[in-house]
Protein backbone atom coordinates (compact mmCIF):
# COMPACT_ATOMS: atom_id res chain seq x y z
CA UNK A 1 0.00 0.00 0.00
CA UNK A 2 1.28 3.46 -0.92
CA UNK A 3 1.91 5.53 2.19
CA UNK A 4 2.73 9.16 2.87
CA UNK A 5 3.66 11.17 5.93
CA UNK A 6 0.66 12.47 7.93
CA UNK A 7 1.78 16.09 7.52
CA UNK A 8 1.16 15.81 3.78
CA UNK A 9 -2.44 14.91 4.55
CA UNK A 10 -2.82 18.23 6.37
CA UNK A 11 -1.07 20.14 3.57
CA UNK A 12 -3.37 18.55 1.01
CA UNK A 13 -6.37 19.41 3.17
CA UNK A 14 -5.26 23.04 3.39
CA UNK A 15 -4.94 23.24 -0.41
CA UNK A 16 -8.42 21.78 -0.89
CA UNK A 17 -9.86 24.15 1.74
CA UNK A 18 -8.22 27.11 -0.04
CA UNK A 19 -9.65 26.11 -3.43
CA UNK A 20 -13.16 25.37 -2.17
CA UNK A 21 -13.27 28.66 -0.25
CA UNK A 22 -12.10 30.64 -3.28
CA UNK A 23 -14.76 29.01 -5.45
CA UNK A 24 -17.49 29.54 -2.87
CA UNK A 25 -16.57 33.21 -2.54
CA UNK A 26 -16.85 33.59 -6.29
CA UNK A 27 -20.33 32.04 -6.33
CA UNK A 28 -21.44 34.19 -3.40
CA UNK A 29 -20.37 37.37 -5.18
CA UNK A 30 -21.42 36.39 -8.70
CA UNK A 31 -24.69 34.56 -8.01
CA UNK A 32 -25.42 35.32 -4.37
CA UNK A 33 -25.49 31.66 -3.34
CA UNK A 34 -23.14 29.33 -1.52
CA UNK A 35 -22.08 25.98 -2.98
CA UNK A 36 -19.72 24.57 -0.35
CA UNK A 37 -22.08 24.78 2.63
CA UNK A 38 -25.84 25.27 2.75
CA UNK A 39 -26.67 26.34 6.30
CA UNK A 40 -26.85 30.05 5.52
CA UNK A 41 -28.88 29.51 2.37
CA UNK A 42 -31.48 27.44 4.26
CA UNK A 43 -31.84 30.27 6.78
CA UNK A 44 -32.05 32.86 4.00
CA UNK A 45 -34.87 31.01 2.20
CA UNK A 46 -36.73 30.61 5.49
CA UNK A 47 -36.42 34.36 6.18
CA UNK A 48 -37.62 35.20 2.66
CA UNK A 49 -40.57 32.86 3.16
CA UNK A 50 -41.51 34.67 6.36
CA UNK A 51 -41.26 38.03 4.58
CA UNK A 52 -43.31 36.88 1.61
CA UNK A 53 -40.47 37.64 -0.81
CA UNK A 54 -41.57 37.09 -4.41
CA UNK A 55 -38.13 35.76 -5.29
CA UNK A 56 -38.61 32.97 -2.77
CA UNK A 57 -39.58 30.38 -5.39
CA UNK A 58 -36.41 30.96 -7.41
CA UNK A 59 -34.24 30.90 -4.32
CA UNK A 60 -35.95 27.79 -3.01
CA UNK A 61 -35.42 26.02 -6.34
CA UNK A 62 -31.74 26.96 -6.35
CA UNK A 63 -31.37 25.76 -2.78
CA UNK A 64 -33.08 22.47 -3.62
CA UNK A 65 -30.76 21.92 -6.57
CA UNK A 66 -27.72 22.74 -4.45
CA UNK A 67 -28.78 20.47 -1.59
CA UNK A 68 -29.62 17.50 -3.79
CA UNK A 69 -26.43 17.97 -5.76
CA UNK A 70 -24.33 18.20 -2.59
CA UNK A 71 -25.84 14.94 -1.33
CA UNK A 72 -25.35 13.41 -4.77
CA UNK A 73 -21.68 14.32 -4.72
CA UNK A 74 -21.23 12.80 -1.28
CA UNK A 75 -23.03 9.65 -2.45
CA UNK A 76 -20.75 9.39 -5.48
CA UNK A 77 -17.67 9.66 -3.27
CA UNK A 78 -19.07 7.05 -0.91
CA UNK A 79 -19.87 4.68 -3.77
CA UNK A 80 -16.65 4.99 -5.75
CA UNK A 81 -13.79 5.70 -3.36
CA UNK A 82 -14.84 5.91 0.28
CA UNK A 83 -12.79 3.88 2.70
CA UNK A 84 -12.86 3.90 6.52
CA UNK A 85 -9.18 4.81 6.58
CA UNK A 86 -7.00 6.80 4.22
CA UNK A 87 -5.71 4.60 1.42
CA UNK A 88 -3.69 6.54 -1.10
CA UNK A 89 -3.79 3.68 -3.57
CA UNK A 90 -7.32 4.87 -4.25
CA UNK A 91 -7.91 7.34 -7.12
CA UNK A 92 -7.80 10.59 -5.15
CA UNK A 93 -5.98 12.35 -7.99
CA UNK A 94 -8.68 11.47 -10.48
CA UNK A 95 -11.29 12.47 -7.92
CA UNK A 96 -9.78 15.94 -7.59
CA UNK A 97 -9.63 16.19 -11.38
CA UNK A 98 -13.33 15.26 -11.55
CA UNK A 99 -14.07 18.13 -9.17
CA UNK A 100 -12.23 20.36 -11.63
CA UNK A 101 -14.35 19.06 -14.51
CA UNK A 102 -17.54 19.85 -12.58
CA UNK A 103 -16.33 23.41 -11.99
CA UNK A 104 -15.39 23.69 -15.64
CA UNK A 105 -18.96 22.77 -16.55
CA UNK A 106 -20.22 25.29 -13.99
CA UNK A 107 -18.15 28.00 -15.68
CA UNK A 108 -19.81 27.43 -19.05
CA UNK A 109 -23.30 27.24 -17.47
CA UNK A 110 -22.81 30.29 -15.26
CA UNK A 111 -24.59 32.88 -17.38
CA UNK A 112 -27.31 30.93 -19.19
CA UNK A 113 -28.14 28.09 -16.78
CA UNK A 114 -27.54 29.41 -13.29
CA UNK A 115 -29.23 26.47 -11.57
CA UNK A 116 -27.00 24.02 -13.46
CA UNK A 117 -23.85 25.93 -12.50
CA UNK A 118 -24.89 25.84 -8.84
CA UNK A 119 -25.77 22.16 -9.09
CA UNK A 120 -22.44 21.18 -10.64
CA UNK A 121 -20.45 23.17 -8.09
CA UNK A 122 -22.47 21.80 -5.16
CA UNK A 123 -22.00 18.25 -6.48
CA UNK A 124 -18.25 18.89 -6.69
CA UNK A 125 -18.04 20.10 -3.10
CA UNK A 126 -20.31 17.39 -1.77
CA UNK A 127 -17.85 14.99 -3.35
CA UNK A 128 -14.85 16.86 -1.91
CA UNK A 129 -16.33 17.09 1.57
CA UNK A 130 -16.93 13.34 1.56
CA UNK A 131 -13.22 12.82 0.95
CA UNK A 132 -12.59 14.02 4.51
CA UNK A 133 -10.21 11.74 6.33
CA UNK A 134 -8.94 11.34 9.87
CA UNK A 135 -5.72 12.85 11.16
CA UNK A 136 -4.96 11.21 14.52
CA UNK A 137 -8.68 10.84 15.13
CA UNK A 138 -9.63 14.37 13.99
CA UNK A 139 -11.92 14.64 10.97
CA UNK A 140 -10.52 16.97 8.31
CA UNK A 141 -13.31 18.73 6.44
CA UNK A 142 -12.36 21.00 3.55
CA UNK A 143 -15.53 22.79 2.41
CA UNK A 144 -16.83 24.49 5.57
CA UNK A 145 -15.58 25.62 8.97
CA UNK A 146 -18.24 24.68 11.53
CA UNK A 147 -16.61 21.46 12.70
CA UNK A 148 -13.11 22.90 12.51
CA UNK A 149 -14.05 25.93 14.60
CA UNK A 150 -15.69 23.62 17.13
CA UNK A 151 -12.59 21.40 17.39
CA UNK A 152 -10.33 24.43 17.68
CA UNK A 153 -12.47 26.11 20.35
CA UNK A 154 -12.96 22.99 22.46
CA UNK A 155 -9.28 22.05 22.43
CA UNK A 156 -8.18 25.63 23.11
CA UNK A 157 -10.55 25.87 26.06
CA UNK A 158 -9.32 22.58 27.51
CA UNK A 159 -5.69 23.63 27.06
CA UNK A 160 -6.33 26.97 28.78
CA UNK A 161 -7.95 25.06 31.62
CA UNK A 162 -4.76 23.11 32.17
CA UNK A 163 -5.58 19.89 30.34
CA UNK A 164 -2.76 18.15 28.47
CA UNK A 165 -3.90 18.94 24.92
CA UNK A 166 -1.30 18.34 22.21
CA UNK A 167 -0.38 21.43 20.20
CA UNK A 168 -1.20 19.75 16.89
CA UNK A 169 -4.87 19.63 17.94
CA UNK A 170 -4.83 23.42 17.63
CA UNK A 171 -2.43 23.71 14.70
CA UNK A 172 -4.32 21.35 12.36
CA UNK A 173 -7.80 22.94 12.53
CA UNK A 174 -6.16 26.37 12.77
CA UNK A 175 -4.25 25.77 9.54
CA UNK A 176 -7.40 24.69 7.72
CA UNK A 177 -9.32 27.70 9.03
CA UNK A 178 -6.59 30.10 7.89
CA UNK A 179 -6.43 28.37 4.49
CA UNK A 180 -10.19 28.75 4.09
CA UNK A 181 -10.04 32.44 4.99
CA UNK A 182 -7.18 33.15 2.59
CA UNK A 183 -8.96 31.20 -0.15
CA UNK A 184 -12.11 33.27 0.37
CA UNK A 185 -10.09 36.48 0.12
CA UNK A 186 -8.35 35.33 -3.06
CA UNK A 187 -11.65 34.25 -4.61
CA UNK A 188 -13.13 37.66 -3.84
CA UNK A 189 -10.12 39.38 -5.40
CA UNK A 190 -10.41 37.27 -8.55
CA UNK A 191 -14.00 38.45 -9.04
CA UNK A 192 -13.97 42.00 -7.64
CA UNK A 193 -10.48 43.30 -8.38
CA UNK A 194 -9.13 41.29 -11.28
CA UNK A 195 -12.53 40.50 -12.86
CA UNK A 196 -11.37 37.09 -14.06
CA UNK A 197 -13.49 33.96 -14.69
CA UNK A 198 -13.09 32.47 -11.22
CA UNK A 199 -14.74 29.11 -11.94
CA UNK A 200 -12.56 28.56 -14.99
CA UNK A 201 -9.33 29.42 -13.15
CA UNK A 202 -10.16 27.30 -10.13
CA UNK A 203 -11.30 24.37 -12.25
CA UNK A 204 -7.88 24.47 -13.92
CA UNK A 205 -6.24 24.44 -10.48
CA UNK A 206 -8.21 21.33 -9.49
CA UNK A 207 -7.48 19.60 -12.79
CA UNK A 208 -3.77 20.41 -12.60
CA UNK A 209 -3.53 19.32 -8.96
CA UNK A 210 -5.33 16.06 -9.62
CA UNK A 211 -3.19 15.22 -12.63
CA UNK A 212 0.01 16.07 -10.75
CA UNK A 213 -0.97 13.86 -7.81
CA UNK A 214 -1.85 10.97 -10.11
CA UNK A 215 1.44 11.28 -11.98
CA UNK A 216 3.44 11.54 -8.74
CA UNK A 217 1.68 8.55 -7.19
CA UNK A 218 2.32 6.35 -10.21
CA UNK A 219 5.93 7.50 -10.38
CA UNK A 220 6.50 6.55 -6.74
CA UNK A 221 4.64 3.26 -7.07
CA UNK A 222 6.74 2.31 -10.12
CA UNK A 223 9.82 2.54 -7.90
CA UNK A 224 8.47 0.15 -5.28
CA UNK A 225 10.28 -3.20 -5.11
Amino acid sequence: MFKTHPKWIVIGGCILAFLSAATNAGFLIHLGTSVSHLTGDVSKVAVDLARGNRQMAIEAWTLLVAALSFVGGAMAAGYFIHHPSLDLDRPYGRSVSCIGLCLLGAHFAMESLTWLAVGLAAFAFGFQNALATHYRGMVLRTTHLTGLLTDFGVNLGMRLNGHDIALWKLVVPGSLIVSFFIGSAVGACIVLWWQLPFALLLSMAYLFGGLCWTAFKHLVMMRRP
